[in-house]
């Protein structure tokens, strides 16, 4: 009789799988977005370096800000220095990301002045130092910027383009290998012989939610369901992939080879086969030769479920990145019993208004593990525990945006 554990036990099991040492590589930063920074990135000098204003204007000192005349005695373009000096009764003409003018100590912008031939007038008063961009501002020499397991996006791009940083050192991405089993699945394309074959999913879904999570992925189609084809796939995805996913094979059916395959012909250890969750109960995981192997049930949103409870964050460890799963807190719209001893995630709708998240069951349909139509639109998974009390509208509940796992 297999035992079944519960959810929580299920992924501190999953967090603990030993993984090999992750291997780094050098990438241009174009294209190392979406990508683990490897180390933390420090800068090496200020930013700016010297006082540099902040819009166009005139410099002056502070002690003339209630002078009747200044005069103007230089121009100030962007790119240059300019060897005139600010003193009092005199000021200099300065524009967007110049350097402030040795001697000056505040901006007047240009509209709050008027001009008289080579004099200004100063119309509305500023503070001391308005405008002016102090040294460091941006940044400060030998402060982290960047810290390692940052995932790459347009704001780290640009920091590194600041600190001339063209390559940059990123986590290698893990490979996951998928497949889905089952003599009665189509790959697209097939052509349907009888009414009892499906066309499959599952595998291409999975693919999109690794792809999309920062693995890299080896499709391995579709495979009938017996022993040898599913050890032939097992062993090679083994020798190619960090990751071995499968969808199919592992309930109690006389179909149900994979997970025979996994515990008798690998001889793979196996860490828990049997989670008390639904969708997806039967899910197994288990390591070879250093490897990961998490086969799914067949099932199109079982299969989705579980592979976001158990591939994604099993990818993010890989990626040594601060990714987590968008787990967050919502308000429920209506009675929400407790309907088994199982950790149950259910499909709702989110919206986010009046500072907070709120779900509803509109158009969810209620039925077999196969609807994986529930997760289009603007979908979420309510998280029920299996030791929870029955939920009540307007409670505080937990949930899983769908639509932040890209």
């Amino acid at each position: 009789m297999r035992e079944f554990i519960n959810y929580d036990k299920s992924i501190e099991i999953l967090n603990t799988i030993k993984l090999n040492k992750a291997t780094t590589q050098k990438k241009f930063i174009i294209d190392a977005i979406g990508d683990v920074i490897a180390n933390d990135v420090i800068a090496d000098h200020n930013s700016p370096e010297l006082p540099t204003s902040g819009m166009d204007g005139y410099a002056i000192k502070f002690d003339d800000i209630n002078n009747d005349s200044i005069k103007i005695i230089d121009k100030n373009p962007a790119g240059s220095v300019v060897e005139s000096e600010v003193k009092t009764g005199v000021c200099i003409k300065t524009f967007t990301g110049s350097l402030m003018p040795k001697g000056s100590d505040t901006l007047v912008p240009i509209e709050n002045v008027e001009v008289f031939e080579d004099s200004i007038k100063i119309t509305k008063a500023v503070p001391f130092g308005f405008a002016t961009r102090a040294i460091g501002e941006n940044y400060a020499k030998d402060e982290v910027l960047i810290k390692q397991g940052t995932v790459i996006g347009f704001a780290e791009v640009g920091v590194l383009a600041s600190l001339n940083i063209a390559q940059i050192n990123v986590i290698v991405n893990p490979t996951v290998a998928i497949a889905s089993t089952g003599s009665e699945i189509l790959d697209l394309g097939e052509i349907q012989t009888n009414e009892a074959q499906i066309r499959s999913s599952n595998h291409l879904t999975i693919e999109a939610l690794c792809k999309t999570n920062g693995a890299n992925t080896l499709q391995m189609g579709i495979v009938e369901d017996d022993i040898h084809s599913i050890t032939n796939l097992l062993e090679t995805a083994l020798q190619k992939a960090d990751i071995v996913v499968t969808t199919g094979g592992v309930s109690v059916g006389d179909y149900d080879f994979v997970q025979d395959v996994i515990k008798d012909k690998l001889q793979a250890e196996v860490l828990f086969h049997g989670v008390t969750i639904k969708p997806g109960m039967h899910i197994l995981v288990a390591v070879k030769d250093g490897k990961t192997i998490i086969a799914l049930p067949g099932f199109a949103y079982s299969s989705t479920v579980c592979a976001i409870l158990y591939v994604l964050p099993l990818i993010y460890r890989f990626r040594q990145s601060n990714e987590a799963l968008p787990i967050v807190k919502a308000r429920i719209n209506e009675d929400f019993p407790r309907r088994m001893p199982k950790t149950v995630f259910t499909a709702c709708n989110v919206e986010y208004k009046n500072n907070e998240y709120s779900i509803n069951f509109d158009g969810k349909k209620k039925g077999t593990s196969a609807i994986l139509t529930n997760m289009l639109e603007s979908p979420a998974l309510l998280i029920q525990k299996e030791d929870s009390e029955n939920i009540k509208k307007g409670d505080l509940v937990d949930i899983l945006l769908l639509n932040q796992l890209k």
